[in-house]
């Protein structure tokens, strides 16, 4: 068992280092607390092909295969109301992908010896492979907000021989117990990053966290925090996280038929399916939030003020004709997005490359090639 463990990490490594190249050190921890320890009996393999559900006693086989390789593996539906044998549901708690994993411990680049706040323990495989790069488990604080996640994290730990701190608690809140605190990794996307892991990180240290815009694409954030209290840092890649729970969903009010009904020349699918960037963009300019859906078989796409849900707008997509719009409260939502689309087109369509994020105590600001050209208000 022992040298066919040692292929499959070997073999998981490889897999990983086909798309972005993994240190020694990384590679190290990943064969230190190989991933077969934090994923359960049953789980849902995210594949290429879709959902499909794992079971180490029906089918052995199939359950090696996915834990060691490239697909998250969802270990909760619903906040736990419905059974993992459903497959169907919500993804609400997970084992990362493997790829992703690695990318964000990459650009973490935690050191021996550092103090590290996990917002996010889930299975808790990356607070072992955090414990094994700071080489203490015990310098290392995992959040979790769920108590049944959290209590089954704490055993499956606890068996695989690592006890770092672990918490039960909203991870926006971080731990100010513990700070400060050189580096803070989240293992969940946030739409606003709270102030409060800037509080709580030593001037030099790093945040490293997934930033949803709101739109179809979420981003990798860096940011280094500064001796005044502010952090600032850019987006070096893409990724794929559930939302933490206190920022996730956008409520809308509900339609009492007293919006403002127009024609649109834009599809909007040119909106939906536009460049990640366009929708950094577009989302830093207006605040709004995107999802898409269908009406009798027409795409419609719709926008949110996250922080204000009684102003919304959907738009139909009509293959005939004009596209429709409609428009519900005193803003013009679907106006304010095609005009914040179209001054990224006007910008000269930039890349990930050149949008960055500060953030103070009054919230967070993108901008664009230089901190001091901010996009839209800050948002808390």
């Amino acid at each position: 068992m022992t040298l066919n463990l040692d292929a499959r990490v070997d073999g998981l490594i490889d897999v990983i280092s086909e798309r972005r190249p993994v240190s020694d050190t990384i590679a190290r921890a990943l064969r230190a607390v190989p991933r077969h320890l934090f994923v359960p009996p049953i789980g849902v393999a995210l594949t290429r092909g879709g959902p499909r559900l794992i079971d180490r006693d029906a089918d052995p086989d199939a359950w090696w295969a996915a834990v060691y390789g490239p697909d998250a593996i969802v270990t909760q539906l619903d906040r736990g109301t419905t059974g993992i044998r459903e497959v169907e549901g919500r993804y609400t708690s997970s084992n990362s992908a493997p790829g992703t994993v690695v990318d964000l411990l990459t650009l973490l680049d935690p050191e021996p010896g550092d103090r590290v706040l996990e917002i996010g323990t889930g299975t808790g495989w990356t607070a072992a492979l955090l414990s094994h790069l700071v080489g203490d488990a015990a310098r290392v604080t995992s959040i979790e907000v769920d108590q049944a996640v959290a209590e089954q994290a704490e055993k499956t730990l606890a068996a695989a021989g690592v006890h770092p701190h672990l918490i039960v608690g909203d991870g926006a809140d971080g731990w100010a117990q513990g700070a400060p605190y050189d580096r803070v990794h989240a293992t969940c996307a946030v739409h606003a990053l709270p102030y409060a892991w800037v509080e709580q990180t030593r001037p030099g240290g790093l945040i490293v966290a997934p930033f949803s815009p709101g739109f179809d694409v979420d981003f990798s954030v860096r940011l280094v925090v500064r001796p005044d209290g502010v952090a600032i840092g850019e987006f070096p890649g893409y990724t794929s996280y559930m939302m933490m729970r206190s920022q996730d969903g956008s409520s809308v009010r509900d339609d009492d038929g007293s919006g403002r009904r127009s024609t649109t020349q834009v599809d909007p699918r040119t909106i939906a399916h536009a460049p990640a960037e366009a929708g950094l963009a577009m989302s830093a300019l207006t605040g709004l939030h995107i999802r898409e859906g269908h009406e009798e078989d027409r795409f419609v796409l719709y926008m949110v003020d996250p922080a204000d849900p009684a102003h919304w707008a959907a738009a139909v997509h009509d293959p005939d004709g004009d596209h429709l719009a409609y428009q519900l409260g005193d803003r013009s939502l679907w106006d304010e997005i095609t005009d914040a689309y179209a001054q990224w087109v006007s910008w000269g369509e930039p890349g990930r490359e050149r949008f960055g994020m500060t953030i103070t105590p009054e919230g967070q600001r993108i901008w664009l090639d230089t901190p001091e050209r901010t996009l839209g208000l800050a948002r808390a």
